[in-house]
């Protein structure tokens, strides 16, 4: 039976999350980070009265603006706050993105840049790879209502460098230049360092990955005091309270332990460079990273049957079925324990096919 009020609901194709498997799994398909966050962020939980989370948060998120703020040497006013960097560009979609001009983002990469841009009604335009995956800045000259580059990108993990990064933004003053840095913190080079050079430039990060807050859900945008407002005013006309009194707690908190952060990260960095010996000794081939994980493709073994076989033994990675990379899987680099346990599954998947 067809509903006449149906034509009436908005229709789209929804992003598609990793799977979140419950039980004793070893989960390395949504580039969480294997170790707890700062000891800080769990003492100020256990700290934490929950008289406080009868009145409403601060609607300017006030303390981890100010933190963040002073972490990065900004001005707190070029400081914006979400619930995630899936609702940061969300807000930069919904409020930067909104002239008649096309928004260009690569064709391979986060799979909700064309979803954000299909529910907000903005036009876009995927620009194609190279064949190894890389950005080609010259494919992007022309006249853009905004562009949006994830560096290092995902799920090929493959940085831009820095200078072919500004040379984009400072090529494009006619839109703003969108840097999606959400994996930056395992070597890659920040673009933050530009902002004061261009006021058209947008950089987001994430708590999610390198500070081990997937589950608090605190990404952020810095940039230019003009570009931050009109986010912010887009934000307070559609939902003032985003972030909760205990999400901004446990930010403040993590950011008051660098010393921890910049371990954690080191230390996925090292399991990271022994993971690629073993691969490749394995029969995998895979780009330079730059992130907390590995986009790799088998000499002989196809990516799907390795995924559903990986599964079989409760070890999750992630695979997609679309044009280009539907023979590549993207391994989230866990702990040593985890990475040992996943050569084993392979050696004995692989060996199997021989």
């Amino acid at each position: 039976m067809s509903y006449s009020f149906m034509d009436n609901v908005r229709k789209v194709t929804p992003y598609v999350p990793g799977e979140q498997p419950e039980g004793k799994v070893i989960k390395l398909n949504t580039n969480e980070n294997p170790y707890p966050p700062a000891p800080a962020v769990g003492e100020i939980l256990a700290a934490t009265d929950a008289d406080i989370l009868k009145k409403y948060p601060e609607a300017d998120i006030g303390p981890l603006v100010r933190a963040l703020a002073k972490e990065y040497g900004v001005d707190p006013k070029q400081v914006f706050v979400g619930v995630g960097s899936d609702d940061v560009i969300g807000m930069i979609f919904l409020s930067c993105f909104a002239g008649e001009k096309a928004v260009a983002f690569p064709d391979v990469t986060y799979s909700f840049y064309d979803v954000w841009a299909e529910l907000f009604r903005v036009p876009y335009k995927q620009i194609p790879l190279k064949e190894d995956f890389t950005i080609d800045i010259d494919d992007y000259d022309g006249q853009w209502g905004g562009i949006i580059i994830a560096n290092p990108n995902a799920p090929t993990s493959i940085e831009l460098e820095i200078s072919k990064v500004e040379e984009l933004v400072k090529r494009h003053p006619e839109c703003i230049v969108v840097i999606d840095e959400a994996y930056v913190d395992f070597g890659g080079t920040s673009a933050l360092s530009l902002i004061p050079k261009y006021p058209n430039l947008l950089v987001t990060q994430t708590f999610s990955k390198s500070r081990s807050l997937a589950g608090m859900r605190i990404g952020f945008a810095i940039g230019s005091e003009q570009v931050i407002k009109a986010i912010n005013d887009v934000k307070y006309s559609y939902n003032s309270y985003t972030l909760n009194r205990t999400a901004i707690a446990a930010g403040v908190a993590s950011l008051s332990d660098r010393d921890y952060f910049e371990k954690t990260c080191a230390r996925v960095m090292k399991t990271r460079e022994a993971a690629k010996k073993e691969l490749a000794a394995l029969g995998f081939s895979f780009p330079e990273s730059k992130t907390n994980f590995l986009f790799v493709t088998h000499e002989s073994v196809p990516a799907e049957y390795l995924q559903k076989e990986l599964k079989k033994r409760d070890i999750y990675v992630r695979f997609w079925n679309k044009p280009r990379i539907d023979n590549r899987l993207r391994i989230t680099i866990g702990t040593d324990e985890e990475m040992a346990a996943l050569f084993a599954a392979l050696r004995e998947i692989i060996g199997q096919c021989r």
